[in-house]
């Protein structure tokens, strides 16, 4: 583990070194992402790094890690925050890639596998947004407005990375809502027993399921595994000092000020208590895990985000194109951007 305290730092502009890469030389980039691509004119967010306080943070070296991953699997589990970190890691490692048939992409239902064949090497993500089973599993569910979950059935899922030599997870957005509704029994069944229960109970009992299948099932001495603390978003420009009715849209910088109010009303500091119980839990019992904490770093770059300037699934309406922050994105990050520094934190916990 770093010695350095990564978590604590300011943001400097840099346009020398960065960005770590181009958004066009990315082969793999998500439409979802590609801010420049669908007209973002200004592109300061690509020039910003992380600076610690009391040291520097290795810049990550593609060719280093590849040779790393030889012969084995990294896998990021989750939500789509997690599916823009994957994205991130991708461009960020294929570029030590020029060849292109030695570089191929696969999609296999809710698991994406990027491959380097010469290192035999895969990056993957596996689409699981609320960990345990869930009615939500399917990639193209965003839309659904009820959430059910099944709090203690993960082999559904966890079959597709148990065998990962690294694994990056996180779950935080799909679970914040008042309740949720969990399923005793299987979506097939028509006797299961549903039940609403208060959100954060919920999540304490898929923790509890993730971290049994953790302990079980992956090599204590040979894996690596790390939780990302929640992604902040940028929903209201009150929290930093903005105008009422104000969101990430139109935004071109970082805020400045250290510290200001969290936005998400104290339940992301509520979650994460849960998560780090559970993780010094599996600590104490041999695991290799390490929560890595981007919450704070990443709630200063309120102009990092997408805003309008992606793609849409769907046809905007009149009203939502007379009012732009009425369909903002300000909760993914416009890549090259934010997730490709939470990579090169990863990295360093990886090498340092």
């Amino acid at each position: 583990m770093p010695k350095c305290d990564y978590f604590k730092g300011k943001w400097v502009y840099d346009n020398e070194s960065y960005p770590l890469y181009k958004e066009k030389e990315c082969s793999f980039m998500s439409d979802q992402l590609a801010c420049h691509k669908f007209g973002r004119q200004d592109l300061s967010y690509q020039f910003w790094k992380w600076q610690p306080h009391h040291c520097d943070l290795p810049r990550l070296n593609a060719t280093t890690l590849l040779e790393a991953l030889r012969n084995k699997r990294l896998v990021f589990v989750g939500d789509s925050i997690n599916r823009g970190q994957w994205t991130s890691m991708v461009c960020l490692v294929e570029q030590a890639i020029p060849n292109t048939s030695l570089k191929i992409m696969e999609t296999n239902g809710s698991l994406f596998t990027f491959k380097a064949i010469e290192y035999n090497a895969s990056i993957d993500f596996y689409w699981a947004p609320l960990l345990v089973e869930s009615n939500s599993d399917h990639p193209g569910t965003s839309g659904l407005q009820e959430r059910i979950v099944r709090t203690q059935a993960i082999e559904k899922h966890a079959r597709h990375w148990d065998d990962a030599h690294i694994l990056v997870f996180d779950s935080y957005l799909w679970w914040r809502r008042e309740t949720m509704k969990v399923l005793w029994g299987s979506f097939e069944e028509e006797d299961g027993i549903y039940k609403e229960i208060e959100m954060l109970k919920g999540y304490e009992m898929a923790l509890r399921t993730w971290s049994d299948w953790l302990e079980i099932h992956v090599n204590h001495s040979n894996s690596r595994i790390f939780w990302m603390t929640p992604s902040p978003m940028h929903g209201s420009a009150e929290y930093w000092g903005g105008e009422s009715g104000s969101n990430c849209y139109n935004e071109t910088q970082p805020i400045a000020k250290q510290l200001y109010p969290d936005e998400s009303g104290g339940l992301e500091q509520k979650m994460m208590q849960l998560v780090e119980a559970e993780t010094n839990s599996l600590i104490t019992k041999g695991v290799n895990i390490q929560v890595v904490d981007i919450t704070l770093l990443s709630k200063y770059r309120k102009e990092a985000h997408p805003s309008i300037h992606r793609r849409q699934w769907q046809p905007l309406t009149k009203d939502q194109l007379k009012n732009p922050t009425s369909y903002a994105d300000c909760f993914h990050w416009c890549l090259p951007g934010v997730p490709d520094i939470w990579n090169q934190i990863l990295y360093a916990y990886l090498f340092i």
